[in-house]
């Protein structure tokens, strides 16, 4: 478990993704992000090229978050989004899987879809959002045993957009089917100190959350 201020703030992709967000939002974000050393600092495609521009040797990753958050684009326009994303200075992608093909069991097309966004991500670190609360605990293993055969960093629970937030047994059933070779990114719903530090003991690799700065914050009070 991370006892550190440091070892938490590297936990954390800060996430600052809502439609209304504008350049001097991210602008604070970018100023919030290097105050706390998160690993990351996710936004939209459209603001990546400033993020990495402020970003630039501070140590903070830029994160795009691709497809976001319903992931019902095509997979050769997801591929195309992740490719610009990272020649405007993205080193991580978040992106949302078409959820529509999961619920189907569509896996050769799921699998598919996969393969393009790692091939067209390069040496970038990929994480695959399975927004887990529209499916069954065995859509969730089938996803995650081709994300390990793909060869994926990361699954990713919830976008914060679907239905309800990421749960510790979901952490947990994730670790338990990738069993390390795909880590695991907790998102949805994650507001304080306590649910970062549970769904770490859970088995998270890794937080998202766009209370990033509150949470910091709380620290200071322990």
């Amino acid at each position: 478990m991370p006892e550190k201020t440091s070892e938490i703030a590297e936990l954390i992709d800060y996430a600052v993704l809502k439609p209304d967000a504008t350049p001097s939002d991210i602008e604070k974000a970018c100023r919030e992000s290097i105050k706390y050393g998160f690993h990351a600092l996710c936004v939209n495609p459209c603001y990546v090229h400033l993020a990495a521009s402020r970003l630039r040797e501070s140590g903070v990753k830029v994160c795009a978050a691709v497809s976001f958050p319903f992931g019902a684009s095509t997979a050769k326009v997801k591929a195309l989004e992740v490719a610009k994303a990272i020649e405007d200075g993205a080193e991580e992608v978040d992106v949302v899987a078409n959820i529509g093909i999961i619920k189907s069991h569509s896996w050769k097309n799921f699998q598919e879809e996969v393969r393009q966004i790692v091939r067209a991500a390069g040496r970038a670190v990929v994480k695959i959002i399975i927004e887990v609360g529209y499916l069954s605990e065995q859509e969730i293993v089938r996803c995650c045993e081709i994300l390990v055969d793909v060869g994926v960093d990361f699954v990713k629970t919830c976008t914060g957009y679907g239905p309800g937030g990421v749960a510790k047994s979901d952490v947990e059933l994730l670790k338990r089917v990738c069993k390390g070779r795909v880590k695991v990114k907790a998102a949805g719903g994650i507001r304080s100190l306590r649910r970062v530090l549970e769904l770490v003991e859970a088995g998270a690799d890794r937080i998202g959350t766009s209370s990033g700065p509150l949470i910091m914050e709380s620290l200071k009070r322990i």
